[in-house]
């Protein structure tokens, strides 16, 4: 009975989401209430004037990327932390859920360029179960697992594990690691999309639902996280929607730890952190329900992207077609809305918009 997208499950920069007014058509209910993460912080954990000065720290480093990264400057973001502050692992922390990874591995020029209206809904009914009456019209096509496309000969031909197709054209859409691993290959080899795909790793972010037996002890939609001198920590939705549970995020090499240590570890740590912060006999009203583990999933090996120092200038060269036959979409060819859903959408409708130009010219 309980909603829980185990993906992506936030309406981001609601105000221009192309999925805002899809679900609207679809007769989906888009939830406005205004996200926990910032003011609805539980109890004394994490209490209101701590908050007050980590926004503040959190808002200052920001700006300081801002500065450099008009300035044309491109390094690691972590250079800007301001040297002890007593906010940086926590500031580190909030990257592992942004980006995926810690600051030492992303791009000024790749966080100046995300565009974040600030506004952030969600589906009631699950981000998932928009996505799957969206495309339910579609001719698709399950477990069908592309190893190589040849583009040698004057039609494509793409070997999957059921079989060949050949083709005019192809929108290539799938997670960067994929194309960095070469997971796909093609003939001839694309070592350019290789690389700018390598720039644009994907990084890891996991999450975690408990069930939650005694629902009225919680706030709804509440925010609770406290570990705030370090970067190894999760942070916790509380009853999202007015739900019995609890859901946990966890970013970066934190969560890369964990999904290593195998399946039932994030309900682990996730009851073992939250019982520190509200005694120990609050464990027994947890029970696991689901997690992720997106990096050990072989066709995503990962989360979303982030562009590594030096990199950023590679979600252009990963969308760029090739002789008006090879096309490349998904959230790492977005230009401002990487890492999201409506991101991947809208660099889809670019792409077909990209092949129907290229049938009109041919």
């Amino acid at each position: 009975d309980v909603i829980f997208d185990v993906g992506c499950g936030w309406l981001h920069s609601a105000d221009q989401n192309s999925f805002v007014p899809i679900a609207e058509q679809l007769g989906f209910e888009v939830d406005k209430a205004i996200p926990p993460w910032r003011d609805r912080g539980f109890g004394d954990v994490f209490p209101e004037a701590e908050r007050a000065k980590f926004f503040h720290a959190i808002d200052a480093f920001y700006d300081r990327v801002e500065q450099a990264a008009l300035r044309g400057e491109d390094c690691a973001a972590n250079l800007y932390l301001e040297p002890g502050n007593r906010w940086n692992p926590m500031i580190d922390a909030i990257s592992t859920y942004v980006n995926g990874c810690e600051l030492d591995q992303v791009s000024i020029l790749d966080i100046e360029a995300y565009h974040d209206t600030g506004i952030n809904w969600r589906v009631r009914r699950g981000y998932g179960a928009l996505m799957a009456a969206y495309g339910a019209s579609l001719p698709l096509v399950f477990n069908c697992n592309v190893t190589l496309i040849d583009h040698s000969a004057r039609r494509l031909r793409i070997e999957t594990s059921l079989g060949a197709l050949t083709a005019d054209q192809v929108i290539v859409t799938v997670p960067t690691n994929l194309i960095a691993d070469e997971a796909i290959r093609f003939v001839p080899g694309l070592p350019t999309k290789v690389d700018a795909a390598a720039g644009l790793p994907l990084g890891v972010d996991d999450k975690v639902m408990l069930a939650l037996s005694e629902p009225e002890a919680l706030p709804k939609d509440g925010n609770l996280r406290g570990l705030t001198f370090r970067t190894d920590m999760g942070t916790y939705h509380l009853r999202p929607f007015g739900q019995p549970c609890i859901e946990g995020f966890f970013g970066g090499r934190h969560a890369k730890a964990l999904e290593d240590a195998g399946e039932g570890a994030f309900a682990a740590a996730a009851m073992d952190e939250i019982a520190g912060f509200l005694g120990n006999d609050f464990r027994r009203k947890l029970s696991p329900l689901c997690e992720s583990r997106w990096a050990h999933d072989p066709y995503a090996r990962g989360a979303y992207s982030h562009a590594l120092p030096g990199h950023a200038d590679k979600r252009a060269v990963l969308a760029a077609p090739i002789d008006g036959r090879l096309f490349f979409a998904g959230e790492a060819t977005s230009p401002n809305f990487f890492s999201t859903a409506h991101g991947a959408h809208d660099s889809g409708e670019r792409a077909a918009r990209e092949v129907l130009a290229a049938i009109a010219e041919g």
